[in-house]
């Protein structure tokens, strides 16, 4: 598409871009306010609290300056926006993890654990909410949607995860939240420059090739990150299906956990389950050799149980008699 002809549109478009990547005194209210929230609703496990953060959260009108700047060459708009956002970035990373130390939380809930884990699937969404955050800034009427766009690809939530995994000396989950963190950057910010450059307020330069390289290098960690999860999701599927059935170790085991250590040699695949009956080594090889022959880990791994015992206690009053134990009611 040829640039817009219309010289005072493309003036008018930097001027708003400018004012959004300012380091002014509300931008950096909404970000501590934003890191705050995010980091307390990560702590608590509320996702209604962390929706919140991503509403305030003001991280992504620095990246459109950052994009249009790096396509016009415009090095004054380029140094504000990466300026802007180097600091907010500091900013809320150093106050998530003081919380994180104060607090001092040894386990983190699934919100946390949710963002430590991207893969090809989170590239994607970056690349579509980070185009429709652009199509909003250089078409009127459909501001209601940048709300949605800031809920479908935030930044702050995994930033503050980083902070809190870095306040415990949890190192592979803090690479997680990094990875995506720079994933849901490098997404928006690249799909920022196609639509200005659709639109016609900017023309394909070296700056897009490289925003495409980055990307594009991103696709080994999150493809290897998105084949795991699919292979724990068709493992996880496979161990109901054999203690539901009861045929691999004879008799009842309920499944409570499963965790992959993907990176061990061989790879650890860890089951916590709950058995009123001692589990035997013979049942452990029985269930490792039919998860072989399914193939679904194609590499060597190893199989190890991690056994709880349960019994139902009743009051010295009770007058319960029942003819056989009753199925567990916490599955």
């Amino acid at each position: 598409m040829q640039r817009t002809s219309n010289a005072h549109a493309v003036m008018e478009m930097r001027t708003e871009l400018m004012a959004d990547s300012n380091l002014s005194f509300n931008f950096t209210v909404l970000v501590i306010t934003s890191c705050l929230l995010a980091t307390l609703g990560l702590l608590s496990n509320s996702a209604g609290v962390i929706i919140g953060a991503m509403l305030v959260a003001p991280l992504m009108l620095p990246l459109r300056g950052l994009a249009f700047g790096a396509l016009e060459g415009d090095t004054e708009l380029f140094r504000r926006s990466l300026t802007t956002l180097g600091i907010a970035t500091l900013t809320a990373l150093a106050l998530s993890t003081i919380l994180g130390k104060l607090i001092g939380l040894q386990e983190f809930g699934s919100e946390v654990l949710a963002r430590t884990q991207p893969t090809l699937i989170d590239l994607g969404v970056a690349v579509v909410a980070g185009g429709l955050s652009g199509f909003s800034k250089v078409r009127t009427g459909i501001s209601d949607a940048v709300a949605g766009t800031a809920i479908a690809v935030a930044l702050m939530p995994p930033l503050c995860v980083v902070g809190l995994t870095l306040s415990q000396g949890f190192l592979q989950e803090s690479y997680g939240a990094l990875l995506l963190y720079w994933t849901n950057l490098l997404g928006i910010t690249l799909a920022c420059m196609m639509v200005f450059v659709l639109a016609g307020y900017a023309r394909a330069n070296k700056a897009l090739g490289w925003a495409f390289l980055m990307t594009g290098g991103l696709f080994l960690p999150l493809g290897i990150s998105l084949i795991r999860l699919l292979n724990q999701a068709n493992l996880e599927a496979t161990l109901k299906q054999v203690f539901q059935e009861e045929t691999k170790t004879g008799q009842r085991v309920e499944l409570l956990q499963t965790n992959v250590f993907w990176t061990d040699r061989p790879i650890q695949v860890y089951l916590r389950v709950r058995s009123k009956d001692p589990v035997t080594p013979t049942q452990v090889q029985l269930v490792q050799e039919f998860l072989a022959q399914k193939n679904i880990i194609k590499k060597p791994f190893e199989l190890v149980f991690w056994v709880e015992p349960f019994e139902e206690v009743r009051g010295i009053n009770s007058s319960v008699e029942l003819t056989k134990p009753r199925k567990n009611p916490y599955p």
